[in-house]
């Protein structure tokens, strides 16, 4: 949120020093690990289900934070005691409530939002929101006798599937819900159940959105990310006839986009009115900013010198003197976000320089997920200490689950039982030697050899991923 408030040429609160609230937070999942990575900062959360938000402080209590509270509280009955902050986030809540609620939302933000705040609303948009509509419509007619919530999505799932064995392979009408079965088969089934059969589903188009924002005196700053490389429409080409329609206003611009890329879903970014956003992306805001990438360099293929893998497998080759300069460089600090000052003098030698070439660069791998912008750096460490400790929010999520936020509030999977395990033992007591003693007790079916390579393979993937600390 900082870094897309800096891009547009915003003065946010340092992420370092601020206060953040999040409405309808659950039981902290999201809050509690940027609480414990910040902890110069505040956070509060309030959400009106009660057995959550009391999961959610135990958790708070077991890791002794002081920088954040969670709360019951309903909506409708939140006001200005709450005091005013800088961040706000509100997710899953304004397309799956009813209209009092929704416009209660938008005015509370509106009254808690510091002059250089910036929110986060996500929502259904349209007009992809109507396909979801159809297919949750089928959803909930197969499912209209279960009660269960899961097996609602189980049933679900079924009808659409009985549905799609009746049309012809080739039939465009299956071939939309065969997608849209697609995209929720590879999500948690309680967030199916969120997202597609909670009793209210609200999608609405952009223009909208925008103008409810508008009578409650918040302005549209951007989405929360950079479109993704696989978004065929982030841009409408200049000398085409959409652009000419779309002339010069910036919201009909993007809710034609919508229509081009028949977009869903929308994670939205606004501020208050009248703080001089700028949309060009001049070379003076990169300079506020920190660069980061995770790609390691590999060799490359079919001519090209280099290779760069991110850690989910994505791979980009270069024979681009300016883009393996700037990717080995952020690559050799990560997981630490390096400031253009420090990287100019390198970079200097190749002729990458922050003027409209640079930008355009930076865009580009930005775009394309191969380089982050940050403001801020949290305590990850650089290298594997003699003694690594892992946080302790990781640690005490490892407990129970194989999803682990890393210092850097990114998300990683950790479903080996050992890897698990080993996450768990690394409270910064034990060397290698005493990893191995333990890991031995724990595993004593695994030879030696194997649980030695485990360990070294573990402690490199926690680094990598920014579990652990400095």
């Amino acid at each position: 949120m900082a870094a897309m408030a800096i891009l547009h040429g915003l003065s946010p609160t340092p992420v370092e020093r601020s206060r953040v609230l999040e409405i309808a937070c659950g039981d902290g999942a999201n809050l509690i690990p940027a609480a414990y990575a910040v902890p110069s900062s505040e956070f509060v959360g309030f959400d009106l289900a009660r057995l959550p938000v009391e999961r959610g402080q135990r958790r708070i209590a077991e890791l002794g934070l002081r920088n954040i509270r969670l709360f019951q509280l309903d909506l409708l009955a939140a006001g200005a005691d709450l005091g005013r902050f800088d961040y706000i986030i509100a997710h899953g809540l304004y397309s799956w409530s009813p209209e009092p609620v929704r416009d209660r939302l938008l005015a509370l933000i509106s009254d808690l939002l510091t002059d250089d705040g910036v929110a986060f609303i996500s929502f259904n948009a349209m007009p992809g929101g109507q396909l979801r509509s159809m297919v949750r419509d089928m959803m909930l007619f197969g499912a209209k006798d279960v009660e269960d919530p899961e097996q609602q999505v189980v049933e679900g799932f079924r009808f659409l599937r009985l549905v799609m064995e009746g049309l012809p392979q080739n039939d465009v009408y299956r071939a939309l819900i065969e997608s849209q079965l697609q995209r929720m088969e590879d999500k948690n089934p309680k967030v199916t159940r969120h997202d597609e059969l909670s009793e209210i589903y609200y999608p609405v188009y952009f223009t909208e959105f925008v103008e409810h924002a508008h009578r409650h005196g918040l302005e549209y700053l951007s989405e929360a990310q950079l479109p993704a490389p696989s978004d065929c429409g982030y841009r409408i080409e200049p000398e085409s006839e959409l652009a000419t329609m779309a002339g010069p206003d910036f919201l009909r611009h993007e809710q034609m986009l919508d229509f081009v890329r028949m977009r869903a879903y929308r994670e939205t970014l606004v501020c208050r009115p009248g703080r001089g956003i700028r949309r060009g992306f001049p070379p003076e805001h990169f300079r506020r900013l920190l660069f980061a990438t995770q790609a390691a360099p590999a060799p490359g293929q079919g001519g090209n010198p280099t290779a760069f893998v991110m850690p989910g497998g994505m791979r980009m080759e270069s024979n681009h003197p300016k883009v393996s300069a700037l990717l080995l460089a952020l690559g050799a600090a990560w997981p630490r976000a390096v400031s253009w000052d420090e990287l100019e003098p390198r970079l200097a030698r190749v002729g990458l320089a922050l003027d409209a070439d640079g930008v355009g660069l930076i865009m580009r791998l930005s775009i394309a997920r191969m380089v982050e912008l940050r403001t801020w750096n949290p305590r990850a460490a650089h290298e594997i200490a003699a003694r690594p400790r892992a946080s302790a929010c990781s640690r005490h999520q490892a407990l129970g689950s194989p999803y682990v936020t890393s210092l850097l509030h990114t998300s990683w999977t950790f479903e080996d039982a050992k890897i698990r395990r080993l996450l768990m033992l690394l409270d910064g007591t034990r060397d290698r030697s005493g990893l191995l003693a333990a890991m031995r007790a724990e595993f004593p079916e695994a030879s030696e050899q194997d649980l030695e390579a485990g360990i070294e393979h573990g402690l490199e993937l926690f680094l990598r991923s920014g579990v652990l600390e400095a």
